[in-house]
């Protein structure tokens, strides 16, 4: 691995499988809600100095390894410098050029493209492994901080928060009671290319790390080989880009001056509710909807933003709007005493989508066997299901798998052309899953293995996150404990049961399983059923390393 010179210092070699991760972590979180606290109090020297302190901090420079090279989404993609961070060896080299690693200059983003829903291309840059894991760096410094002053309506590329939480704010703002009937679906022109540097730089201050942010900004990016600067705009694909992003589009409900009482329950004629660069308003009348979009585009052209025309539209709620994969509508119905019920459903586009990708993944399985259909598939339906099972799903679920038993049928004709009916019936479906009265699912019979149904995931309410409550907040400790906690309803009965005996947390590292990073069923005494805990899968890279393997079983 060939990195930027580093300047002369004392030498440090980490070796990561030793690293105590329990403890790193620890010394993050509490530099965290240090960070949090003093923000809180307003007190902007004890907030410098702590700043400081994270972007010195060994543990914070393990934690953002870890995060840019084994956890994120883009850890195998290389930027300008064709680096990419793969085995323990070089993680802890990276770790050790990062504790005395002078960034002169950052390195231009690479530019590659992604398609969109509408099937478009999505422009990302990315930055090379080192810039992003300074940008972690600096990200831990400065995200409490904004945490302790971001608004309660704010879901989006946030710690604690996610899609769901924005979803039962609306259905909550949305109610067929409420007299904010019509709704202002917004959509932002090109949010993340166009955010005004010099607003961004200005609204973040004097914060230490701030000349690093300027030049990430100001880096320009690579396409096809060509330079080209950026006077604008902060490229997706950076580990910092959802936080910068994220404070240019800070105060949007004092623009919209929305109020709220003392249990953080809307009163104004107002509210908005924002996930990244995706939000809408919610109005009490189409005048006053239209006041909002010129206020909005006030706003927002001092961001060096603008509002689409095409895609900005004002809707009543009985026409409904898409929003997050979501529709939500007031429907006609005799039953409630405002004529009306609110429903959020998955929308036609997420349907279509779903069955696009589960179309393609049925292609190219064609002469493959029941059991690489399985593998293929079930994370695909578990997926798409347990993201809308909050929603009023059970009919799209019910839809999905009709649908899903004609592809079944369809790969099985095709496997086997010149068998009868009840041959193929016999091969394929039967009770596969005890625990359903279904003579109908498909599997592989040798192995026991059996696709999942959508309709087998039961609808669950999602809890939203209180007011502007952060897990960077000390005194919040336990609520955020049992809001993690509540994910194992995610995991198969199994692991659930394995999740609470160990208290929801990784024993390895001590902190919850639900961290966003994969869980593993770790064996700490060979391939015995009674015992299994469950980890990271990193944590369990780790414990079956030659260093790791007695710690492991000593913390089990």
């Amino acid at each position: 691995m060939q990195m930027a010179p580093s300047v002369t210092g004392t030498e440090r070699h980490t070796d990561w499988n030793a690293v105590n991760w329990r403890q790193a972590n620890k010394r993050v979180r509490n530099l965290r809600q240090r960070i949090f606290r003093a923000t809180q109090a307003g007190d902007r020297n004890t907030v410098r100095s702590l700043q400081r302190l994270m972007l010195r901090s060994y543990a914070n420079a393990l934690v953002s390894v870890r995060r840019v090279t084994q956890v994120n989404q883009g850890k195998r993609t290389a930027g300008v410098d064709k680096v990419v961070v793969k085995t323990p060896v070089a993680r802890g080299k990276l770790v050790d050029i990062l504790m005395v690693y002078q960034p002169w200059k950052a390195k231009p983003a690479k530019r590659v493209y992604i398609p969109k829903a509408n099937g478009n291309l999505r422009p990302l840059g990315i930055p090379t492994v080192l810039d992003r894991c300074l940008q972690a760096r600096v990200k831990n410094a400065l995200e409490p901080a904004w945490e302790a002053r971001f608004e309660g309506s704010s879901y989006g590329f946030r710690p604690g928060r996610a899609t769901h939480d924005a979803m039962a704010r609306i259905y909550n703002t949305a109610s067929t009671r409420s007299r904010k009937q019509w709704v202002v679906d917004a959509d932002i022109t090109g949010a993340f290319d166009t955010i005004d540097h010099a607003h961004l730089l200005a609204t973040i201050g004097a914060v230490p790390g701030r000349a690093l942010i300027r030049q990430w900004l100001k880096a320009g990016y690579v396409d096809r080989g060509v330079f080209h600067a950026t006077e604008a705009g902060t490229p997706q694909g950076g580990v910092a880009s959802p936080l910068l992003a994220n404070i240019a589009l800070h105060g949007m409900e004092q623009a919209l001056r929305v109020t709220f009482n003392r249990q953080g329950h809307t009163i104004g004629n107002r509210a908005v509710v924002r996930y990244a660069d995706d939000f809408v308003v919610f109005c009490e009348s189409r005048e006053d909807a239209e006041a909002v979009v010129g206020i909005l585009k006030e706003w927002l052209a001092i961001r060096g933003l603008t509002l689409s025309e095409e895609k900005t539209r004002i809707v009543h709620l009985t026409e409904g709007f898409d929003f997050l994969g979501w529709n939500v509508r007031h429907y006609p119905v005799k039953t409630t005493r405002t004529g009306y019920k609110l429903l959020i459903t998955p929308s036609n586009v997420s349907v279509r989508k779903i069955k696009a990708t589960l179309r393609a993944a049925w292609r190219r399985l064609d002469g493959s066997n029941a059991g690489a259909v399985i593998k293929a598939l079930t994370p695909i339906v578990r997926g798409w299901a347990l993201y809308h099972r909050s929603a009023v799903a059970s009919q799209a679920f019910k839809d999905l798998d009709y649908w899903m038993f004609r592809k079944e049928m369809n790969f099985v004709r095709a496997s086997h052309p010149s068998k009868p009916w009840y041959w193929r019936k016999q091969r394929y479906w039967g009770n596969l899953n005890a625990r359903r009265k279904d003579h109908w699912v498909f599997g592989d019979r040798p192995s026991g293995h059996y696709l999942l149904r959508f309709r087998w995931f039961k609808i669950r309410r999602h809890v939203m996150v209180k007011g502007t409550s952060s897990p960077d907040d000390a005194q919040l400790r336990e609520y955020w404990a049992k809001r993690s906690a509540a994910k194992s309803h995610d995991l198969s009965p199994h692991k659930q049961r394995i999740a609470r005996i160990q208290n929801h947390v990784c024993p390895l590292c001590g902190e919850s399983i639900h961290n966003g990073e994969e869980i593993h069923a770790h064996h700490i005494n060979g391939r015995k059923d009674d015992d299994v805990i469950l980890v990271h899968l990193y944590c369990h890279q780790q414990a079956h390393s030659p260093k790791g393997k007695s710690e492991a079983r000593h913390t089990a």
